[in-house]
């Protein structure tokens, strides 16, 4: 049985950096991974042996690539999901299934799934565009400030606006989005949680973020987090609770608030490899993509343990500038012990792509917390066109 488990075609959807690492991590056990993307420039194309041509979100590309698979994947959550219903059909493993992905993919399903069950997230409310926003606001059904996200497509700080004043109204995004009340957030932190077919579950042990102020997206990430014992075991019993009732078999990456009176709140998950587990390739005894695969496979989930603390730094694309991309600082970096770069390989860079990511470890946070400090001010992505 396990040889059959090995030997499985396995299909992702997705050729960007988590894609790539996905692939990398598959390489390790020898696993037969295809890769749908649209062309050869995106990060997966370097790694992958089996690497096609197509559009993840057109059906025909993409019930044409999954036919001669046994399990399909996704790197991302912009797919065609009537594609997967029909592979389902056609007897293929799908993880995560299709009717858990078309929750996850819409923030307003999202949201009155939390709701549905009493989990704990922001008050919100639903409206199908910017002109019922801001008659609302006009009519004190809302007050300002608040936090417009769009519906669906939203990604790395894309489709979110904080409206904090009336004036930033001009900057509301329209289309079907909801708006949810501003929470006093004293960290944001994350979980991953992995879990099989078999129904065997393992989490990651809680990363604290940082986001960008401009580009509201994870600039530094480190692990193990600054908070207590009650609230890690809060958070982790959330997102098993959200991975369970969503019945995910690969990983759920759940990311929360913690406010300023310490309550733990959902903010919004991710059913795949996920930007707040690239730590754990240098820092635990599972990466998050081998887990990935191990839980899409049915194999036995292995050690989740932190082995050093770490911190990790997104390289994002500097501001003013667009075009072939170089790393300024990146040898005066690589001289130091415990830092491991991991350039994605794109091509070109433009102000706040990411590029890749740099993973610190250490026997002390502090110190590994330092070194992150120098990598960011010193490791610039930049284009000399």
């Amino acid at each position: 049985m396990s040889l059959n488990k090995f030997s499985q075609k396995i299909g992702i959807l997705g050729g960007g950096q988590l894609g790539k690492m996905l692939c990398q991590a598959g390489s390790k056990l020898g696993l037969n991974i295809a890769v749908l993307e649209k062309d050869l420039s995106y990060p997966a194309a370097n790694v992958c042996r089996d690497f096609v041509c197509g559009d993840i979100t057109n059906f025909d590309d993409v019930v044409s690539f999954g036919k001669d698979k046994d399990i399909i994947t996704i790197e991302i959550e912009n797919v065609s999901i009537s594609a997967l219903e029909t592979l389902e059909t056609l007897g293929k493993k799908v993880y995560p299934s299709p009717s858990a992905l078309k929750i996850i993919r819409d923030k307003g399903l999202q949201k009155l799934f939390y709701e549905g069950y009493g989990l704990p997230t922001s008050a919100f409310s639903l409206f199908n565009d910017k002109n019922e926003i801001l008659s609302a606001v006009e009519n004190g059904k809302i007050t300002i400030p608040f936090v417009q996200k769009s519906r669906t497509e939203g990604y790395d700080g894309k489709g979110v606006q904080i409206i904090r004043t009336k004036e930033k109204l001009a900057l509301l995004l329209d289309g079907p989005g909801l708006v949810e009340d501003i929470v006093s957030i004293d960290k944001e932190i994350a979980v991953i949680v992995a879990r099989n077919l078999s129904g065997e579950i393992k989490t990651y042990p809680a990363v604290e973020m940082h986001f960008h102020p401009t580009a509201n997206l994870v600039e530094y990430l480190f692990c193990p987090s600054e908070i207590s014992e009650d609230q890690s075991e809060k958070a982790t019993t959330l997102a098993i609770m959200i991975a369970e009732k969503l019945n995910v078999v690969g990983l759920l990456a759940v990311e929360m608030f913690i406010d300023k009176g310490g309550q733990v709140l959902i903010n919004e998950v991710a059913p795949r490899p996920h930007n707040s587990g690239h730590h754990t390739i240098e820092a635990c005894i599972t990466s998050q993509y081998e887990m990935h695969l191990r839980a899409i496979l049915d194999l036995p989930l292995s050690s989740t343990e932190l082995l050093r603390p770490a911190v990790m730094v997104n390289l994002l694309g500097a501001e003013g500038y667009s075009g072939p991309v170089q790393y300024e600082g990146i040898e005066s970096c690589m001289s130091i012990d415990g830092v491991y770069p991991h350039l994605y390989g794109k091509k070109e860079t433009k102000p706040y792509r990411k590029m890749g990511h740099v993973t610190i470890v250490d026997k002390s946070l502090p110190n590994a917390v330092n070194t992150a400090r120098y990598i960011q001010n010193t490791l610039k992505v930049i284009s000399y066109q």
